[in-house]
């Protein structure tokens, strides 16, 4: 056997090397070839691509956050590489999403270990922008670019800002073109959803599955205090989810028009502001390296 690790050093803030040490530890006791690719931010897909081709790995590793999973993920389409991932982000929230072991060392034992590979979804949005967990138009979308220009991290900060959104909080209208109809309504939040939850574990749907080939429209059309109360407590039970809150759509394609651009973020990157988003799956665009403890698994 031999892994490709593709490590993203600076992911969640989070020191990868004393990881490193254990895995490389681990990998030499069995015998298990092995080569590490760093990100650095400059030519990275382009750079892995070349590694790719240079060491033809058995499977490929991703060791960071969501970002670098997606960034892994997109550079395996169309290749017959299967994916793993070891969860070393901020919040790790694909990685919870699929079941992956959260301590990173015991992630790598189930990748060396598992057979089993499932077909895993990805959403491409406007043609040129891809996501693998959740995106969104709206007030999430707002909190995140006013996050990701902040220097601290973590659910303090967050929080701060979602303080500050909601205070200038605003439903907006949009039309929701889908399964051959249309839908119209005025909303707080238009989430895009591969998954069921963010990465602080807040669900927006219980029908999501990233490996089903489908995907869901979220439109929160109700946002006051009972509803952030049940949203919170659906953190720890998702039976507290409230649906009167919003109507979901479960499709292949969607389009989204709004009166006026209006943010988007996919997988906590903001793209941009746009008065369009169309969104389609990318059916089992990757084969993911999964257990037999993934619920997912069994629903395919």
């Amino acid at each position: 056997m031999k892994l490709l690790l593709v490590v993203n050093p600076i992911s969640g803030g989070v020191d990868k090397e004393p990881f490193l040490r254990k895995a490389v530890a681990l990998l030499d006791k069995y015998g298990i070839a092995y080569r590490i690719f760093k990100t650095t931010g400059k030519n990275d897909a382009e750079m892995l691509r070349q590694v790719l081709e240079e060491v033809r790995p058995d499977k490929v590793v991703s060791v960071g956050g969501d970002g670098t999973t997606l960034f892994t993920a997109l550079a395996l389409l169309e290749t017959d590489y299967p994916l793993g991932i070891v969860p070393m982000g901020s919040a790790n929230g694909m990685a919870t999403e699929l079941f992956v072991n959260p301590k990173p060392l015991e992630a790598l034992k189930d990748i060396i270990m598992s057979k089993r590979i499932g077909g895993l979804d990805i959403l491409k949005v406007n043609q040129r922008h891809y996501c693998l967990h959740i995106g969104d138009v709206g007030l999430n979308a707002r909190i995140v670019e006013a996050y990701a220009k902040d220097p601290n991290r973590g659910m303090i900060t967050y929080a701060k800002y979602f303080l500050e959104e909601l205070k200038r909080l605003a439903p907006f209208p949009v039309r929701v073109e889908a399964n051959g109809t249309e839908l119209s309504d005025k909303v707080f939040m238009a989430g895009i959803c591969n998954a069921r939850k963010f990465g602080t574990g807040v669900p927006m749907n219980r029908e999501g599955s990233p490996m089903d080939g489908k995907f869901e429209i979220v439109l929160v059309t109700r946002i006051d205090g009972p509803s952030l109360l049940k949203a919170g407590l659906a953190r720890f039970d998702e039976s507290y989810l409230d649906y009167n809150s919003g109507k979901v759509i479960t499709t292949e394609r969607a389009v989204m028009h709004f009166e006026e651009p209006r943010l988007l973020q996919l997988d906590g990157e903001v793209i941009g502001k746009f008065k369009e988003v169309t969104v389609e799956i990318m059916k089992a665009a990757v084969r993911f390296i999964t257990h037999g403890g993934n619920a997912y698994l069994k629903r395919q």
